[in-house]
């Protein structure tokens, strides 16, 4: 067997795909460049650490558990004036993260919520944050089960390992004070460690009636709020956008006939 031989056996073992594949194209481009050895390892190692890195992102993505993969570049900013861009562009920077703190986007059904949310969670999974998300009212159902259970802690210290929780649709069925009292728990263990990102339907001055307890409530909602963002919604359905540009193109195509 030949030294190049060998070469290849050893990164294979080593499972350094990205340099085995690449080696033998490389070998050619050494001689005809005059590249030294060590700029040729640099480049090798970079080729197999970007490799890596996106083979990470893509698995991140993948067992984080979005409904849908949205990147920001596909939301419509546009159409949703009252939405501040540069503090979307600001959170996609991912520095709240770092400083553990929360982000709560905040407006009525359709409004882009859910895909800002997941856009920005998408973001920070592929940055190879641990990320998951998970509608409140899957949370609430996962949380009772486990008390029911009695593996409650074990359930927490799920929700509490991921650097991201994205938590949608708060508000949009009603939980029960049991429900409430577990959800706190979750809040408070994250509190100022981890970062939660919340959708919610709900003005914060109903999530008493959302939470069926005030105290619980706004305890909560002094977690939650303490270190954060808010970015509030005002506008028409993002989801009806498209129904209107084509009821728009019927008009006019009508009207041009």
């Amino acid at each position: 067997m030949t030294t190049y031989n060998k070469v290849l056996n050893n990164l294979e073992k080593l499972n350094l795909e990205k340099m085995r594949s690449y080696l033998p194209n490389y070998l050619d481009i050494i001689k005809e460049k005059d590249i030294s050895l060590i700029d040729s390892l640099y480049e090798l190692t970079s080729k197999e650490i970007e490799f890596k890195d996106k083979r990470a992102s893509i698995a991140n993505v993948k067992v984080a558990g979005f409904p849908f993969e949205k990147e920001l570049e596909d939301f419509d900013f546009l159409f949703q004036p009252s939405i501040n861009k540069a503090q979307i562009m600001d959170l996609a920077t991912l520095r709240f993260i770092e400083n553990g703190q929360n982000v709560l986007f905040l407006g009525s059904s359709g409004v882009g919520k859910t895909h800002l949310a997941t856009a920005i969670g998408v973001k920070a999974a592929q940055s190879r944050y641990s990320t998951y998300f998970i509608s409140c009212n899957d949370l609430i159902m996962k949380l009772n089960k486990a008390h029911i259970e009695n593996r409650l802690d074990a359930q927490l210290r799920h929700y509490l390992k991921y650097k991201v929780l994205v938590i949608d649709e708060i508000g949009y069925l009603p939980v029960d004070r049991q429900g409430a009292n577990l959800f706190f728990q979750l809040i408070t263990k994250r509190y100022e460690k981890k970062s939660t990102i919340i959708t919610t339907n709900q003005p914060f001055s109903k999530w008493g009636e959302v939470f069926s307890d005030n105290t619980l409530a706004n305890a909560i909602l002094d977690r939650l709020l303490h270190h954060s963002h808010i970015v509030k919604i005002n506008g028409p359905s993002y989801r009806i956008k498209d129904k209107i540009k084509q009821s728009e193109s019927r008009l006019d195509t009508k009207n041009f006939a």
